[in-house]
């Protein structure tokens, strides 16, 4: 779950082969001479791949066609079958405009696929799982089932997209802004403004956008497909779609998987702080049971935690150079931008405790570089879907949790932090104020239900996992029926992303849902932390 945000060779694609000659002749015979003409005529034909025909699923339509644009070159989508579902904007509206999800079905490796596809359900909100098929592919997801992307209403790849880079350039500049400074505040929801007001003046329907819509296009996208069955994989904030699309269309899913879970029960400020507890927590333990890590780097917490204090009293502000232009440009740290930091920074764990020390010595370089170059690059601007990351947050999440969540979540967490630091959770800053703003009806109270079902689940998460926490996975399985909870140790945010071990676990799930491989875990062993020697 965030806010903010090589190429692949050519993957073989599956093709009928025409048999051979004698072959071909042979089969012929048999069918004249030793089949009554009856049974010959009425063999059925083959049915078609999936995707390349046109379907209906009540007001939706799949329509084969090009595939849907990606904002990078995508290799891994040649050979894919595409094509666009056309749906209902809002439908509780009888007169609602019609928008268009992109769609790709990158086929199965196998000459023999499963006939039950997986389909992909990206993470943020605002991802564009269109936008991730490499992800999918690298891990082997389609290695005996044809794999489905579908870009979520108003991702890069929809028709409309809602994206706004004005919030993410934003971003960018306030990477040298105080976080709790009232004129950053000021800006970060004027920029959220400027985005509400150019969406809804494009003709958006703001308050359609949100896990109600999307998980009913899921469902229609697999009857117009004609598929009886499918499994779905959730990342990130997608394991909180795969959760009510099981709750609230259950029809037709085989099995689910969810990696990095987020749910949307608990959904929140709060929960942020939980998690951030936990990914933190399991690095500093991994680096304390590592003689070499302990004796250079001790009480590593506690270190952590008087840095914050002291950032958020008096910041320290750098420059850095950003990579491709060359340009210089400012950075402050405060207590806040270091808790954010390091929220992201487990998906580099080893560089972890070097860098704080380097910090506390007056070297703030490292931190500084990891914090910002990320939010100036290319890939950072005009590709999240703000339109849906409010939609999700503003109706199914601030009206369900206190203004204070946020505090009440820090103090909790981390007693010892600044107060200004404990009211801005990681990853969520000013978000009842940016909600404030975009001002869209709630959703039903019932969409923080908690998700009962007897469909096979895998709860896989990592145990550096500070985004969603680990704990989420025993969470959501007391309601399950058939649940299976994985924790993959030492590993961040989205395992599937990393670790061969998840991989081969998660494929081996939808082989046997109720009894997935997971011989893989018992070699684990930690990074090796850098010491600088």
């Amino acid at each position: 779950m965030a806010r903010t945000r090589a190429s692949r060779p050519r993957r073989p694609v599956r093709r009928p082969h025409a048999p051979a000659a004698g072959l071909a002749a042979g089969l012929l015979l048999t069918g004249l001479f030793g089949a009554p003409v009856q049974a010959y005529a009425a063999t059925p034909s083959p049915a078609p791949p999936l995707g390349s025909a046109a379907g209906t699923a009540g007001d939706a339509r799949y329509t084969p066609g090009a595939c849907p644009r990606t904002a990078d070159p995508a290799p891994e989508l040649e050979g894919a079958r595409c094509g666009t579902l056309t749906v209902p904007e809002n439908r509780t509206e009888p007169n609602s405009r019609k928008i268009r999800l992109g769609v790709a079905i990158v086929p199965a490796l196998a000459a023999k696929p499963r006939p039950d596809a997986i389909a992909w359900l990206a993470g943020g909100p605002g991802d564009d799982a269109v936008g991730e098929a490499k992800l999918a592919l690298d891990g082997g997801l389609n290695r005996d089932r044809d794999l489905i992307f579908m870009s979520q209403r108003g991702t890069y790849s929809a028709d409309p997209a809602l994206t706004c880079p004005n919030i993410d350039e934003f971003n960018a500049r306030a990477t040298g802004l105080r976080y709790d400074s009232p004129a950053t505040e000021r800006e970060h929801v004027q920029a959220t403004k400027t985005c509400r007001d150019r969406l809804a003046g494009l003709g958006a329907d703001l308050g359609a956008y949100n896990d109600v819509e999307s998980s009913a296009d899921l469902a229609d996208l697999r009857t117009a497909l004609g598929l009886d069955q499918w499994n779905l994989y959730g990342i990130s904030y997608g394991t909180q779609l795969a959760l009510v699309t099981m709750r609230l269309h259950p029809e037709g899913i085989r099995s689910v998987g969810i990696d990095g879970i987020l749910p949307p029960s608990t959904a929140g400020e709060a929960l942020t702080w939980s998690a951030a507890k936990q990914g933190f927590d399991g690095l500093f333990k991994a680096c304390a049971e590592q003689p070499a890590c302990d004796a250079r780097y001790p009480n590593l917490p506690a270190a952590f935690e008087r840095l914050v204090g002291e950032l958020q009293a008096k910041p320290v502000t750098t420059t850095v150079t950003l990579p491709d232009t060359h340009r210089k440009v400012k950075v402050v740290l405060d207590g806040v931008a270091l808790v954010n930091w390091l929220t992201s920074a487990t998906h580099v764990a080893a560089q972890v405790p070097r860098a704080l020390d380097e910090l506390a010595h007056g070297r703030p370089q490292r931190i500084a570089e990891q914090w910002s170059v990320g939010k100036y690059g290319p890939q950072a601007v005009g590709r999240l879907s703000h339109g849906l990351v409010y939609g999700v947050f503003c109706s199914e999440w601030t009206p369900y949790e206190a203004r204070d969540a946020a505090l009440r979540g820090g103090e909790e967490a981390f007693p010892s932090f600044p107060r200004t630091v404990q009211s801005q959770s990681p990853q969520l800053a000013y978000l009842h104020q940016d909600c404030d703003a975009w001002n869209v009806p709630a959703a039903p109270r019932s969409i923080r239900d908690v998700t009962t079902s007897d469909i096979p689940t895998l709860a896989i998460s990592g145990g550096f996992d500070s985004q969603t926490g680990a704990a989420n996975g025993p969470y959501v399985a007391r309601t399950l029926g058939r649940p299976t909870v994985v924790t993959v140790p030492y590993e961040p945010h989205v395992v599937f992303a990393t670790s061969k071990c998840a991989q081969t676990i998660v494929v081996s799930f939808f082989d046997t849902p109720t009894a997935p491989d997971t011989t893989c875990l018992k070699g684990l062993k930690p990074p090796v932390f850098d010491t600088g020697r």
